[in-house]
């Protein structure tokens, strides 16, 4: 194993590295001397480049990619290239373009090459995941996403592609659903052209809603999911110790009757249930998930599909923002496959283990995607 990048998540990417027995971590690369010394200081058996070509070089099957978003799709073409496994952080590119060269080169080359959404690890969302896909929310009207805090401010991307990934693969991970169009707003408040806040719109064919606000300008730091169904509703609070997910048996009832007179709506207000959930660190889960698809082929989780799948909602969020928050449709068509290769194909939100929904045609009822054209298409909202 190697890592490119000792920045602000490289080190704990080391360190879950370093300490799984299954693989080996024997180089790190990172061009700056400070986070260099850094390593010889911590870890002095692993080698320290300066040049990420040298680690490319060294004897590694496989690296991680955790550098700034826009150097993501050189430097994993170039370790696909050297015949390396790759993992990128989120998101895995910084346009629908460079994600499908990324997953044609991998899958050409027979590569594994993971995306690095960490919450999707989170045991706490996959309980979230459950109770969603079990139905005892009943049917999901909408689902509200709130990611804020004073900070971290980027200089080269905004707040959208440096916080949205997070929510939007939940949001693929527990609807086993792609959205089928997106509008943003956004305003730059501390840095001229670089949106601090923003606020998305998802709209999926099943007819749910799903808002997520984002802001790095925000008094108080929040993690929050609220899935709001016609039977019970539940909020995963990531930022909670102890309470991660709370179900309320909370809800509206409506009589079926045709005199107006009669017609009183009825509020439940039931009990709260607080699941128990078995804690592990996603990102130790998420680097043991690499190494288990490097050694067997199995498709991780977080496969370079969901991967695109997220790179092309962040874009046309991206166009709407730039368009007066129009909405604009997505479209994430199949590339032409055959009828085995298609059998085979990882869903969007399916984990490798069998809990990815298929229709019978061993294709996913989320819609999976190939690396090809991402059609997009803005249209008037009133």
């Amino acid at each position: 194993m190697g890592v490119i990048g000792c920045g602000y998540w490289g080190p704990q990417l080391i360190r879950n590295f370093h300490e799984i027995l299954e693989g080996e971590l024997i180089g790190v690369a990172d061009r700056r001397p400070d986070r260099l010394d850094y390593v010889r200081s911590r870890y002095p058996r692993i080698g320290a480049f300066a040049d990420h070509r040298d680690l490319l070089e060294a004897d590694v099957d496989a690296v991680v990619v955790a550098t700034p978003i826009h150097t993501h799709h050189a430097l994993a073409r170039e370790a696909l290239l050297a015949g390396k496994h790759v993992l990128v952080e989120k998101p895995l590119a910084a346009s629908v373009d460079e994600a499908a060269d990324l997953i044609q080169l991998a899958e050409a080359r027979c590569l594994t090459l993971m995306v690095g959404h960490t919450f999707l690890y989170n045991p706490a969302v996959r309980e979230l995941r459950r109770i969603v896909q079990s139905g005892e929310l009943g049917r999901v009207y909408y689902v509200d996403a709130a990611r804020l805090n004073l900070g971290l401010f980027q200089r080269k991307m905004n707040v959208m592609w440096d916080l949205a990934p997070h929510d939007i693969s939940i949001l693929l991970h527990i609807l086993d659903e792609a959205p089928i169009a997106v509008s943003a707003d956004g305003r730059c408040f501390v840095q001229p052209d670089i949106e601090d806040v923003a606020y998305l719109n998802l709209e999926f064919a099943s007819g749910i809603n799903a808002r997520i606000h984002l802001s790095w300008l925000d008094p108080a730091k929040v993690r929050r999911t609220t899935v709001v169904g016609d039977k019970r509703m539940v909020v995963y609070n990531d930022v909670s110790l102890g309470e991660k997910i709370r179900v309320f048996d909370k809800g509206i009832n409506i009589p079926v009757t045709d005199n107006f007179g009669e017609f009183q709506l009825s509020y439940r207000q039931g009990d709260i249930t607080i699941p128990n959930i078995d804690w592990q660190e996603p990102l130790r889960l998420e680097c043991e998930q690499f190494l288990r698809s490097v050694r067997t082929g199995e498709p991780p989780l977080t496969d370079s599909r969901q991967g695109l799948t997220v790179v092309a909602i962040i874009e046309a969020a991206s166009e709407s923002m730039r368009n007066g928050s129009g909405m604009v449709k997505l479209s994430l068509p199949w590339q032409d496959v055959s009828a085995a290769e298609r059998s085979s194909a990882p869903a969007i939100a399916g984990n490798g283990h069998g809990n990815g929904h298929t229709n019978g045609n061993g294709r996913s009822e989320a819609g999976q995607i190939p690396a090809g054209q991402i059609i997009t298409e803005t249209v008037a909202v009133t």
